[in-house]
């Protein structure tokens, strides 16, 4: 303290978590135009902010000090701690979709998340993708071992590309078959989700909300979370790896709408619900299962024969059920968005090595539209008597194609005998049974803050 001895100023301290910081600059004054050199004033640190809601925000904390000696000796130490996260990326493969939502993909990376990486030291190699399938090409060619992560910025359809693309390549390394995959290779490298598409399921069922920035920081300060991948396969091949799917209502919907991509995304999506909607019709079809609870049960008993036929899941094990159903969800993960804040399937989670079966059977449309209601409400959606609810390891659909006087009208929505699925927002079509499969902790993503991150901490005494 200086000047009147009388006024008694105390020394404030506060206590700074080095697993919060993610970058230490020398902090210099520099005419205009200067780049280099310029008055020493101190170290400037950054570090993560948590704020209400699940948003992360990045602020700056000033340490003032003249001596060139104490700064770099600050500097140094504290760049060393930070090194010694091993989590965190240091090289990143980024991918930007431009066409993703209102084409707002671009400007959200150059302005809110390459800033971040920038300050954070973190080498980044950008493609902007020209067309579909783009990024899932690149990543069978890169060389992937020259990054620690990969990063999307897109909607759900570019993060699920991406994804399968991840996965495909660790098949192709590990020397795998990539037509039929029954053990998948687990993914090389952690996956970081930038939001920039409509509905953003993956990125608000790992962040809670939709914001580029705290989506960025995750990916800066190595917030790693295993999760469960399902696999897509029709009898002789794969089709994909990825998150949910939907069959039925939610599949037609999504149909629609990419027959009308001249519309604006929001007025398309809006339109093509409605429309689907008032054109409400069951599918026939046939679904198997092999529940969790048989596999638990196996698992626990020492006969290794029993274990080996639950993982195989054989005849005895698995259920069956026949009938129309208007729609039906499998889902590795709870699957948030704006429209169903506690999740499309909020009683799976991100790790937990199963999927939530969601079948909603033949009802009116009034009571089909209660139930679609209940997603965005604190209600129960499933407490109706027409939809079931079961978790499981493993799914067959198989859709019956109708016959007779129907035929006609048949191979007019399901576009020449293909029926349309929504596999994580991208539109797929397929005839036969399709197989699906959940693979646990197949992948890393960025995004959940973990609670054994190694932290240590500065003290600061302000005067």
């Amino acid at each position: 303290p200086t000047g009147d001895s009388s006024v008694a100023l105390q020394a404030q301290e506060e206590i700074i978590e080095m697993k919060d910081v993610f970058s230490v600059k020398l902090k210099r004054r520099r005419f205009a135009g200067q780049k280099k050199g310029g008055t020493l004033l101190g170290i400037t640190i950054f570090k993560c902010l948590n704020k209400e809601e699940n948003k992360l925000t990045d602020c700056a904390i000033h340490l003032n000090n003249l001596s060139e000696d104490h700064c770099q000796s600050w500097f140094r130490h504290l760049k060393e701690i930070l090194n010694g996260f091993q989590t965190r990326p240091k090289s990143l493969k980024v991918f930007v979709n431009p066409s993703s939502h209102k084409r707002e993909a671009t400007n959200i990376y150059y302005e809110k998340v390459a800033p971040l990486f920038k300050l954070a030291g973190i080498k980044t190699d950008v493609t902007v993708t020209e067309y579909e399938g783009h990024a899932l090409s690149v990543l069978k060619e890169c060389e992937l071992q020259a990054f620690d992560g990969v990063v999307c910025v897109g909607g759900d359809g570019s993060v699920s590309e991406v994804a399968h693309g991840l996965l495909l390549r660790a098949q192709i390394d590990a020397g795998k078959d990539t037509e039929y995959v029954s053990k998948p290779v687990r993914a090389p490298v952690p996956l970081g989700v930038i939001p920039a598409g409509t509905t953003n399921i993956l990125a608000h069922t790992l962040y809670g909300i939709k914001h580029a920035v705290t989506a960025t920081l995750h990916i800066v300060m190595g917030h790693i979370q295993a999760v469960d991948v399902c696999t897509f396969s029709t009898p002789s091949k794969l089709l994909r790896f990825g998150f949910s799917a939907m069959f039925g209502f939610g599949a037609r919907t999504l149909a629609l709408a990419e027959k009308h991509r001249w519309m604006p995304s929001s007025q398309r999506k809006d339109f093509a619900f409605i429309k689907t909607l008032a054109d409400l019709k069951p599918e026939e079809c046939e679904l198997s299962f092999l529940p969790l609870q048989i596999l638990q049960e196996d698992t626990h008993e020492k006969d290794r024969k029993k274990k080996e036929r639950a993982e195989k899941g054989s005849k005895d094990q698995w259920q069956k059920i026949q009938g129309h159903f208007l729609n039906v969800s499998i889902m590795a993960i709870p699957c948030l968005c704006s429209m169903a804040p506690r999740g499309l399937a909020p009683n799976t989670r991100l790790n937990n090595g199963s999927m939530a079966l969601i079948v909603v059977q033949n009802t009116s449309r009034t009571e089909f539209i209660k139930h679609l209601k209940r997603y965005s409400s604190a209600k129960n959606q499933f407490n109706f008597p027409f939809v079931e609810t079961y978790t499981v390891r493993e799914v067959k659909v198989q859709p019956r194609l109708k016959s007779g006087p129907d035929a006609k009208e048949n191979m007019c929505l399901n576009a020449e005998g293909n029926y349309p699925w929504n596999i994580d927002g991208d539109l797929m079509r397929e005839a036969s049974e399709v197989h699906v499969r959940v693979h646990p902790q197949l992948i890393d993503l960025y995004g959940v803050n973990t609670d054994d991150l190694e932290s240590s901490q500065v003290t600061c005494n302000c005067i």
